[in-house]
């Protein structure tokens, strides 16, 4: 993928879906970074179906630390993997308090301590919380990014690499929104709406197909 071709797509993507905002709803840093962890392997919409009740028992690091499993669990249910997710949040709550004497980490890898945080969730909470360069690579990213040309591995450290190859760091938290967004709306797992795709022109996968 060339540079000048990079920019064509995320420009024709940002003309057509805007500023694309983050679907989880948070209002801080710990709300975030608990929604990305329960957002592992369901949607955006069942976490924000969850996460009003949980933060107003739970409002912080400190109060979530000193949860029972058992009624975290409750509030949780609907997310699925409610009783790992659950020890999960927990556990990263008291490690916060404990290690990091309540003060959420800045870097990448002191995430990925924090229990439930992989490098993925990590980087969302680097760019979306704290508004520093990374690029996350989620389900859809890693589809669009092979799709187009970025890349032509399906790893999401490789894929990572391959993109912020040719993508300038400034633009890592946009390109990860707007590929969600073109992911969900018209570049879908299956049976993808190519020949309505605003970028279809630049992309390996239509013009190969074509």
């Amino acid at each position: 993928m060339r540079r000048d071709t990079s920019s064509k797509i995320i420009s024709a993507l940002e003309a057509l879906y805007g500023d694309a905002p983050p679907d989880l709803v948070f209002r801080n840093n710990y709300e975030l970074t608990v929604a990305v962890v329960l957002s592992a392997q369901t949607s955006d919409r069942q976490v924000n179906g969850v996460t009003g009740k949980l933060f107003s028992t739970y409002p912080d690091f400190a109060s979530l630390a000193c949860a029972r499993r058992s009624d975290v669990e409750k509030i949780i249910k609907s997310t699925g993997f409610y009783r790992v997710k659950a020890s999960n949040i927990i556990a990263l709550a008291a490690t916060v308090m404990e290690r990091f004497e309540g003060l959420l980490p800045q870097k990448v890898d002191e995430l990925m301590e924090l229990p439930g945080v992989g490098k993925k969730s990590a980087n969302v909470i680097i760019s979306v919380g704290y508004g520093k360069p990374a690029l996350a690579v989620d389900t859809h990213v890693s589809r669009i990014a092979k799709r187009l040309g970025y890349t032509e591995s399906s790893n999401p450290l490789k894929v990572e690499h391959d993109l912020c190859a040719v993508i300038s760091p400034g633009d890592w938290k946009k390109t990860h929104l707007l590929f969600i967004r073109h992911g969900r709306s018209t570049c879908t797992a299956r049976n993808p709406r190519c020949t309505a795709c605003t970028v279809s022109r630049w992309c390996r996968h239509f013009n190969a197909s074509a």
